[in-house]
């Protein structure tokens, strides 16, 4: 939740004409979105209702949607020379969508790996869909030990750094396409950004 709300925070100093219109509707609705998410379950989580499971879901959609249309007007608005001469202006908003685009994936990694937090916490899956280096080795870690959030965050961060996985591998279909849709957003990101804003830097 901490990390949800740092980022839409981030949002909302993002150039106007880079945001879901109206500014308001994404922080609102995501408010919304995690109360009903704190209210229905405000203790540890165990097992996730499937009531609570569909928030969740909910929630990243709305970040991703958004994000999606931020990514989307400032890789147009690079291409089409709309966005002016702030060289400094587009590499900050483009920092802020590709951070926001690493915490979307996480968040996507964390509600899917073997069926999601809630099933993780009560043991009820039986393969994984991503191997961490703890899992593949017991020397490394207890033998109860399970991911959390910060280290699907981790993962998240270096495959859009890397382009590619380092040292926890996807074995299911799902997270081996995910990761390749977050590689090629990543990468089109930091071309298009850093192409621009260094040729405005040195115009």
């Amino acid at each position: 939740m901490v990390v949800v709300f740092a980022t839409l925070g981030l949002q909302l100093i993002l150039p106007v004409e880079l945001v879901l219109k109206p500014w308001w509707l994404l922080p609102a609705l995501s408010g919304l979105l995690v109360v009903a998410l704190l209210l229905i379950n405000p203790g540890r989580m165990d097992e996730r209702s499937r009531v609570e499971r569909m928030i969740s879901l909910v929630l990243v959609a709305v970040v991703s949607i958004a994000n999606g249309v931020s990514a989307g007007q400032l890789v147009a608005g690079i291409a089409t020379g709309t966005l002016g001469d702030q060289a400094a202006r587009v590499l900050v908003s483009g920092g802020i969508v590709y951070w926001t685009n690493i915490v979307v994936f996480s968040l996507w990694y964390w509600e899917f790996d073997r069926g999601g937090p809630g099933m993780r916490a009560v043991g009820r899956a039986e393969y994984a869909d991503l191997m961490f280096p703890q899992m593949s080795d017991p020397e490394l870690a207890h033998k109860d030990w399970e991911p959390s959030y910060l280290d699907y965050l981790y993962l998240s961060f270096t495959n859009a750094t890397a382009f590619s996985p380092t040292d926890v591998m996807p074995l299911r279909l799902w997270a081996k396409m995910t990761m390749m849709l977050q590689a090629a957003i990543s990468l089109v990101l930091a071309l298009m950004v850093l192409a621009w804003a260094v040729s405005g830097l040195k115009s």
